[in-house]
């Protein structure tokens, strides 16, 4: 590859070429560097970088390759990863002035299976205050694309770093990524530790993955994904073989249901346009369905749920109201006056909607198809950081992935969704690379 292009190497290549000795970790991490600073970034996709850090990190491995030392997955390769995962080298201040100056003792667990891996930190990505969907990034609302990961998907698409770790409670990973034009994956709920993350709610809080290619999810993910007695929510399981099973082809074509939810009307003309292009090219293999009546009430159990918790989880930093913004002082607030009833019947329907969704996938369909966003990046714009398509499966807590299949008239991503039923992440990274071949083949 021409050295010019390093930056846009996939990771997956980029681990196998450093395995082999074709390829330098330092090589590679300058690549990025230098791509930080050219005109390409906005600058505001990262909230710490130090360069001569993130170089002694890479010259530490490629002296541990050479001197024949045991190469982690992911030995070498440099990794962006959102300012609400703790970083003992490395400043994590939450995207709030309440915690400027905050310097970890410790990694989080992510962090610390990544260097495990042989990983390259590279840097911290921007956040939301205190990482809040549909708060602005800390570096100003017209940072980048997408909610509280749009400056891990925006690193991403940038060339800054072939993977980042993004957080959603909401929409965030898939809305951030969908608008940025690349691949990103909630896994399942509890699949992936959160120790050493900022907790905002216990229920719906997942670690994100953002890479460009599906083969670079599946690295990633076979990396993080493993029991952690310190996250109650994980359980010991076997191995995942993310790799293996995502790269297979499935063993009978997949079937789709295409599910507009009950806020399809909110979703634009040249989204819907897209799409209904794309439910032609697929054919038979996707079938229009909706939803359960019942399963309407899934948006407000999801504001009560996390409006609730997230007040409870920033009950200390209450009182420093006064340094927070109006928009999540109002939702602390919101979260404060929640009665307790209330909270407590939209955990209690969690189990039920999970078991209508589970259903659907036993008796017919693969995967779930619809829409990541109401529409596309508006270059200048605001972006509609809006995570009305995400909030059911993260309610669920089913593993979901957006992937930039389609695009507006002015070039802009509009992301896919697809989403399979708790436990299924291989296989729903398998029927994404599926559905990406017969996207392609149209």
């Amino acid at each position: 590859m021409d050295p010019a292009d390093l930056h846009l190497l996939p990771a997956s290549q980029a681990a196998l070429a450093l395995r082999q000795g074709l390829l330098g970790s330092e090589q590679l991490v300058a690549a990025c560097l230098a791509r930080a600073r050219g005109e390409e970034a906005t600058g505001k996709e990262l909230a710490f970088l130090d360069p001569e850090h993130a170089l002694a990190q890479a010259r530490a491995a490629d002296a541990r390759r050479l001197a024949g030392e045991h190469t982690g997955p992911l030995h070498g390769v440099p990794v962006a990863v959102e300012d609400v995962f703790d970083t003992a080298d490395m400043p994590t201040e939450n995207g709030s002035v309440l915690c400027a100056g905050r310097t970890p003792a410790r990694d989080a667990a992510v962090v610390a299976r990544l260097r495990a891996s042989g990983a390259v930190i590279l840097g911290k990505t921007s956040t939301a205050e205190f990482g809040a969907d549909g708060l602005p990034q800390a570096a100003g609302p017209e940072a980048v694309p997408g909610g509280r990961s749009g400056a891990s998907a925006a690193a991403v698409a940038a060339g800054l770093a072939p993977l980042a770790l993004g957080h959603q409670s909401a929409g965030g990973t898939i809305c951030g990524a969908a608008l940025s034009g690349v691949v990103g994956f909630k896994p399942t709920h509890g699949l992936v530790s959160r120790h050493g993350m900022l907790t905002l709610s216990r229920t719906l809080d997942h670690v994100g993955l953002l890479s460009r290619t599906i083969d670079d999810l599946a690295l990633l993910a076979a990396e993080l994904a493993g029991h952690d007695e310190r996250d109650p929510d994980t359980r010991p399981r076997a191995r995942v073989p993310f790799a293996e099973v995502a790269s297979e082809d499935p063993p009978i074509a997949p079937r789709l249901a295409f599910v507009p939810t009950a806020h399809g009307e909110r979703v634009d003309a040249e989204t819907r346009e897209a799409f209904e292009e794309l439910l032609g090219h697929l054919g038979d293999h996707a079938e229009a369905l909706e939803l359960l009546p019942s399963a309407a009430a899934a948006w407000g159990w999801h504001r009560t749920i996390l409006e609730a918790e997230t007040a409870a989880s920033l009950d200390r930093e209450w009182e420093g109201r006064e340094r927070m913004s109006g928009a999540l002082r109002a939702r602390l607030e919101r979260g404060r006056q929640l009665p307790a009833l209330e909270y407590q019947r939209a955990l209690a329907a969690i189990p039920r909607l999970r078991e209508s969704f589970a259903e659907l996938f036993e008796q017919r369909y693969d995967a779930i198809l619809t829409f990541s966003t109401p529409g596309a990046a508006v270059e200048g714009a605001a972006s509609p950081d809006d995570p009305v398509f995400a909030a059911p499966w993260t309610l669920c807590g089913m593993p979901a992935v957006t992937l930039p299949l389609l695009q507006a008239v002015d070039g802009a991503f509009i992301g896919v969704q697809l989403v399979g039923p708790c436990g299924g992440d291989a296989r729903l990274l398998r029927t994404a690379r599926w559905l990406s071949a017969r996207a392609s083949s149209g």
